[in-house]
């Protein structure tokens, strides 16, 4: 059997060499981070390491990192009404999120669904600046979230407009910055970011930990996400992820070391891929291929006839795992809520599908792909013909 070719690294990406070392270096350790024997204190020199380490990747204070089970958990602590700073004492009044957000966004957090509100994305993909603009005018201690680069299209947000906009009504700004650390620059202070989430697995970390990084020390959770310890500076009580937090620690150093050669990397093939495709299919849509900035990794395209689920077995029955735009935590296929947010017609959102390359992919992995879709191309045109006869 042939070589897989894995093209869905949005969903994860596989652990790097140097985050599997640490990973197993540390796993082999005993020792409780909290305990204050010699074992508890190199348990504790490992998070601490990692914890400078995922700081680095950002621009960010070591202090200011909470490490997380998740981006999910993550998101989950950002989003809070009762957040504070040193200048403001009361709970925050609304929550807005764009619409194209991460459904671990969508979901709010703590924040009551009376007290959520969606902002518009252009049709572009990008944030409606202005629309931001005009919702929080009058909304006293808003709370804006609004993701760096999307999932699905890859398209890159305008976060520090944003940051300023927010910033000049006496908002704060969470940035889930999941997909684009590692892969563009992804600096705290050049953002303009309160509050950063950040994701082990989709640099190439272990599954199972993530962190929220704040921009400045007085910004303070008085409520913890999880409660019964004082771990991670009383914000999320439990013996901590020891290897999976140094494996984070490795990924983010190699990320932050490489993403430059990575990204060019990727770029390349990326744009091969695109050419390919629409070579084979003039009429495919690829979604914000023309119209701003997008991740270097990531391909969204769409055909009209062809359904996502059916396109997806038939890939992995070549050897080739892509993904739908919109699939779910549940592995079912939906319309994507991001290219509807878009404007993008139904039929080409249920038939969305996301290809996402890595710093290790290869023009032989682009070559399987092109020949997987020039069969399914195929297929689909000899059924439009027996349609038309």
């Amino acid at each position: 059997m042939s070589a897989r070719s894995y093209l869905d690294w949005n969903a994860t990406a596989p652990m790097r060499e140097e985050a599997k070392a640490a990973f197993t270096a540390a796993v082999s350790r005993v020792g409780n981070p909290s305990s204050v024997h010699a074992e508890g204190r190199a348990a504790r020199a490992l998070i601490e390491t990692a914890r400078e380490q995922v700081a680095a990747l950002v621009g960010a204070q070591p202090g200011n990192v909470v490490f997380t089970a998740s981006g999910t958990e993550a998101n989950m602590l950002a989003l809070m009404p009762a957040i504070e700073t040193a200048d403001e004492k009361r709970p925050r009044s609304r929550l807005f999120l764009s619409a194209i957000e991460h459904v671990s966004v969508r979901a709010g957090g703590r924040f009551p669904r009376e007290g959520i509100d969606e902002l518009p994305v252009c049709p572009d993909g990008r944030l409606d600046l202005a629309a931001l603009t005009a919702a929080i005018a009058n909304t006293p201690r808003p709370l804006v979230s609004l993701m760096f680069a999307n999932n699905e299209t890859g398209i890159v947000q305008p976060v520090a407009e944003a940051a300023a906009i927010v910033h000049a009504a006496g908002g704060l700004i969470h940035v889930d910055a999941v997909q684009a650390a590692g892969r563009i620059p992804c600096d705290i202070t050049a953002l303009g970011a309160d509050l950063l989430t950040l994701s082990a697995h989709k640099i190439g970390g272990a599954k199972g930990a993530g962190a929220l990084i704040r921009a400045r020390e007085d910004i303070h959770f008085p409520e913890p996400l999880v409660r019964g310890g004082s771990q991670e500076r009383g914000l999320r009580a439990g013996t901590e992820n020891v290897a999976g937090i140094a494996a984070f620690g490795a990924a983010a150093v190699a990320a932050r070391v490489g993403r430059d050669g990575e990204a060019a990397h990727m770029s390349r093939l990326r744009n091969e891929l695109e050419v390919g495709l629409l070579a084979v299919t003039p009429d495919a849509t690829v979604f914000g291929r023309e119209t701003g900035e997008r991740l270097p990794n990531t391909t969204l395209f769409a055909v009209a006839g062809i359904k996502a689920e059916t396109a997806v077995i038939a890939f992995d029955l070549e050897g080739v795992a892509v993904s739908s735009g919109a699939a779910c935590s549940s592995g079912k296929v939906q319309p994507s809520h991001v290219l509807a947010a878009m404007g993008v017609s139904a039929p080409l959102q249920r038939g969305a599908l996301r290809v996402s390359l890595g710093w290790n992919s290869t023009e032989a992995d682009v070559e399987k792909f092109l020949s997987a879709w020039r069969k399914l191309a195929s297929a689909l045109s000899k059924g439009r013909q027996g349609i038309a006869a």
